[in-house]
Formats: C-alpha cells, sequence, structure tokens
C-alpha cells in the first residue's frame, strides 16, 4: 500500500442547518430554491404527529435536542432554523433557541414566529390578516403570541385541517382565492399564510398583486431571516425580498 500526504480545505464561509418536521413535504423544497445549490444547507428531520394538536406541537420540543444532534459534528453552522410555526408559537422561541443551541454548534437559531416578527418590523406592519390551514386551538395560541410581541390579527381564517399530509396538498390556487377574499375583510397592513408544510412560494407575487399587500409565508420569513443572521443573500419573490437591502 502507497500512503499519500493530503491537504484539508478551510471551512466553508457560511453553513445553514433546518430542522424539519417529519411530515413536512414543502418546505426543504422552497428553501432550495431560496438558497441555491451554492449555499452549505443540511437537513434534519424531528418526529411530530400526523395531526397537529396543542400536544403533538409541545411533544417536539423533547425531540429538538436529538434531532439537532444528527447534524454532522465536525461542523460549526452560522445558522440553525426550526421549521415550524405552530411548533415554536407553543413551547416557545426561548426554549427552542436553547434546544437547539445546547445541542449543536451554531452562531444562532431562529424559527418562523421571531422571523415573522422580523419582517414585520422590517415592513412596518403591526396588523396582519393571518390565514392558517390549522384548527382554532393551534391557531389561536399563535395568535396570542403574535399580539404580546406588539402585532395583531384583526383578520383571520383557516382551512380548519389537522390532518398534516392534507396541508401539503392544499391547491395554490385555494390558498390565493382564501387569502384574496380575507384581505377584503378589513384594513391590514400586510398578509401572513402561516405553516411551512404549505406550497406558497408560487402564489406570493399573485395574492400582492390582487390585493395590494406584502405577502409573508412561514417560509419565505424563515428564509429571509436566515439569510439575514448570516449575512448572505438569499431569492425570494415578493416585497420582502425586493425590499433595499432585504
Amino acid at each position: 500500500m502507497t500512503r499519500y500526504a493530503y491537504d484539508l480545505d478551510p471551512p466553508a464561509d457560511v453553513t445553514l442547518g433546518l430542522i424539519v418536521l417529519q411530515p413536512d413535504e414543502t418546505i426543504e423544497q422552497e428553501f432550495r430554491r431560496m438558497f441555491g445549490a451554492d449555499t452549505r444547507l443540511f437537513i434534519s428531520r424531528v418526529p411530530s404527529g400526523a395531526e397537529v394538536t396543542r400536544d403533538t406541537l409541545q411533544g417536539m420540543a423533547a425531540a429538538l435536542p436529538a434531532a439537532a444532534s444528527l447534524f454532522p459534528p465536525a461542523v460549526r453552522f452560522d445558522v440553525v432554523g426550526y421549521g415550524c410555526t405552530s411548533g415554536t408559537a407553543q413551547i416557545g422561541a426561548g426554549q427552542i433557541a436553547g434546544l437547539i443551541g445546547g445541542a449543536v454548534r451554531t452562531g444562532a437559531s431562529t424559527e418562523p414566529v421571531s422571523a415573522l416578527l422580523a419582517a414585520c418590523g422590517a415592513l412596518k406592519a403591526s396588523r396582519i390578516g393571518l390565514l392558517s390551514p390549522y384548527v382554532d386551538q393551534v391557531s389561536d395560541q399563535l395568535r396570542r403570541v403574535l399580539q404580546d410581541a406588539g402585532v395583531q390579527t384583526p383578520l383571520f381564517g383557516s382551512f380548519d385541517e389537522a390532518v398534516e399530509a392534507h396541508v401539503a396538498r392544499i391547491s395554490p390556487g385555494s390558498l390565493v382565492r382564501a387569502a384574496v377574499d380575507l384581505s377584503q375583510q378589513g384594513q391590514v397592513d400586510a398578509l401572513f399564510l402561516s405553516c411551512t408544510n404549505l406550497r406558497t412560494l408560487d402564489v406570493i407575487e399573485t395574492i400582492e398583486a390582487a390585493t395590494g399587500l406584502p405577502v409573508l409565508t412561514s417560509n419565505l420569513v424563515l428564509g429571509w431571516h436566515m439569510a439575514r443572521l448570516a449575512g448572505i443573500a438569499a431569492r425570494g419573490p415578493g416585497r420582502l425580498f425586493g425590499m433595499a437591502g432585504g
């Protein structure tokens, strides 16, 4: 056997991690579109229930450290994102940051709720129309968390769905019709389509054109916020990414 010497390349400039719910079929695909092939993006998955309830969402807290620990241990991440809006509302953003930070080497972490609040701040939006796929007991907690942070949700609509596999198959046309109808029910500064499993990237600009309002979605704001925290560029539709420096 001949032994060869070798050189080691320096660590990558930026590395992102994303913790995805086990039944989520959407966020990973939309993140690949926003960040492209040049961004180092590692994915881990966390067990979660087939039905979305307060109990199944809160139960993810116990599994989050194990999911985060499955990222490559030699990698130091710039940002790790947790891909669940309603789960964040139930568990709490602070607790999620602690669970992730204790299990993986990362400079920062975020989730859709903190990302949404940052996006609302950037857009100066304090009143939003909220469209959720989920049953009221799940959506109500998200609305309380947003209200406590200074973002009101005077307009609220839901598909009243508890089965996660159905959420991933809600048609783009259904999203457009519901969002446009919701926007006509009162005065708000923006619309928010909640849930990382909704297929939203391709309808954002259509809804913005029909309503005249900025449209935010769970995947859009999470990708935008992770890119900002990491100091890199990402691509996304709509006014949020269209802002100067967005």
